[in-house]
C-alpha cells in the first residue's frame, strides 16, 4: 500500500568499500551484492536480519506506526501480512542497532513468476535518520533476491518527495518506469492524509554494472542532459509551468524542495504541486517518455519520443 516512501537515505548515503580487481572477478553477481549489503551495514553499525515470527513483526509494525502515524484500520501492513509473508518466502527483514529495531522492509513475489520483487514497505526510525540505515536495508533486499535467483525489484514512490526521488534514482540508479495517478486511494495516514496518492512505480535491474557500483559506492557517470524547463519553482515556492518549449525533445519537471512541509504548511500549494506534476511529467510518461535522470536539484530530465540524450560532462553521479 505504501511502497518504499518511507526509506532514509540520499545521494551521498553510505558509501561503502567495494570489492575490486581479482576479488570482483571471483564474486558471483549474488556474492558481490551480499558484499556490499554487509559494507554498508558494518560501516552503519547495524545489523539486518530476516523477521521471521509474530514477535518480529509485530515490533515492525510498531515501528511503521511510528512513521506513518495511522490509526489501526489504516495501517499501511498488518503484522498477520507480514507473518504470511516471510512464512511464504517473501522478503522481510528488520535493522537492528544491538537489539533494537531501527528499521525494516517487506515484499513479495511478482510477475513474471521467478523474476521479480515488488518491495511494498520499508521505514526507518525518526531516531535513526542519518545513518544509513536505509541504504543498508535496500543492499540487503537486493543481496536477498539475487540470491533467491530475481534480477528486478519494483516499487513505488510519491514522485514529489524531493529526497525520495534521489535516493532511489541517483544514490540506487533505479529507473523510472510508469506515472501511476491516485495508485492507493484516499490514505488516512499523518504522511499522506489530504493529498491524492500519485506515485512513480520504478524498476531496479539488479545485476547491471550501473547498479553494482552504485551499491558499491564506485559509480562515476555522466550529469544529466541539458533539458528545457517544462515545470519550474515559482517565486512563492508553487509550481511554474513553463509553455513556450512544447516541442522540445528533453524537458525538465522540477519538484518542490519540501512537499511534507508545504502539505502542513501551504497546503494549497501541495495541491498546486500534484496537479501540475500530473499534468507534466505523468501526462509526458503516459504518452511514452522516458524519465533519462533527475538532477541534483530535484528535477526529472523526460526524454520525448526516440530522443535520445546527449552525455553531460563526466561527474559524480550517485
Amino acid at each position: 500500500m505504501t511502497g518504499d516512501r518511507g526509506v532514509e537515505g540520499g545521494p551521498a548515503s553510505g558509501r561503502p568499500t567495494s570489492p575490486t580487481g581479482a576479488d570482483e572477478e571471483r564474486l558471483t553477481p549474488a556474492a558481490r551484492a551480499r558484499a556490499a549489503a554487509r559494507a554498508v551495514a558494518e560501516r552503519a553499525g547495524i545489523g539486518v536480519r530476516p523477521l521471521r515470527d509474530a514477535a518480529d513483526a509485530a515490533n515492525a509494525i510498531a515501528l511503521f506506526d511510528g512513521i506513518w502515524r495511522a490509526a489501526a484500520a489504516d495501517r499501511p501492513i498488518s503484522t498477520e501480512l507480514l507473518v504470511a509473508l516471510a512464512h511464504s518466502g517473501n522478503y522481510v527483514a528488520g535493522a537492528f542497532a544491538d537489539d533494537e529495531l531501527i528499521g525494516a522492509a517487506a515484499g513479495f513475489l511478482a510477475a513474471p513468476p521467478g523474476r521479480v520483487l515488488h518491495s511494498h514497505i520499508a521505514g526507518v526510525s525518526a531516531q535513526a535518520r542519518g545513518r544509513h540505515v536505509g541504504v543498508a536495508l535496500k543492499l540487503d533486499q537486493r543481496a536477498w533476491a539475487l540470491e533467491a535467483g530475481l534480477t528486478e525489484i519494483t516499487w513505488t514512490f510519491d514522485p514529489l518527495v524531493r529526497r525520495n526521488a534521489a535516493f532511489n534514482l541517483r544514490r540506487l540508479r533505479a529507473r523510472a518506469v510508469e506515472y501511476l495517478p491516485d495508485f492507493y486511494g484516499q490514505m488516512r495516514d499523518s504522511v499522506n492524509a489530504g493529498d491524492v496518492s500519485d506515485r512513480l512505480l520504478v524498476s531496479w535491474p539488479l545485476a547491471t554494472e550501473e547498479v553494482a557500483a552504485a551499491c558499491e559506492g564506485t559509480a562515476v557517470g555522466p550529469s544529466p542532459p541539458s533539458a528545457a524547463p517544462l515545470l519550474e519553482v515559482a517565486p512563492d515556492g508553487g509550481p511554474l509551468e513553463t509553455r513556450t518549449v512544447p516541442a522540445a525533445a528533453i524537458v525538465a519537471t522540477a519538484t518542490p524542495a519540501d512537499i511534507e512541509a508545504m502539505r502542513r504548511e501551504r497546503p494549497d500549494l501541495a495541491r498546486a504541486w500534484r496537479l501540475a506534476l500530473r499534468g507534466t511529467l505523468g501526462e509526458l510518461m503516459a504518452g511514452g517518455a522516458r524519465v533519462v535522470a533527475l538532477t541534483p536539484e530535484g528535477s526529472y530530465v523526460v526524454a520525448r519520443g526516440d530522443a535520445q540524450p546527449g552525455p553531460g560532462p563526466t561527474g559524480e553521479g550517485g
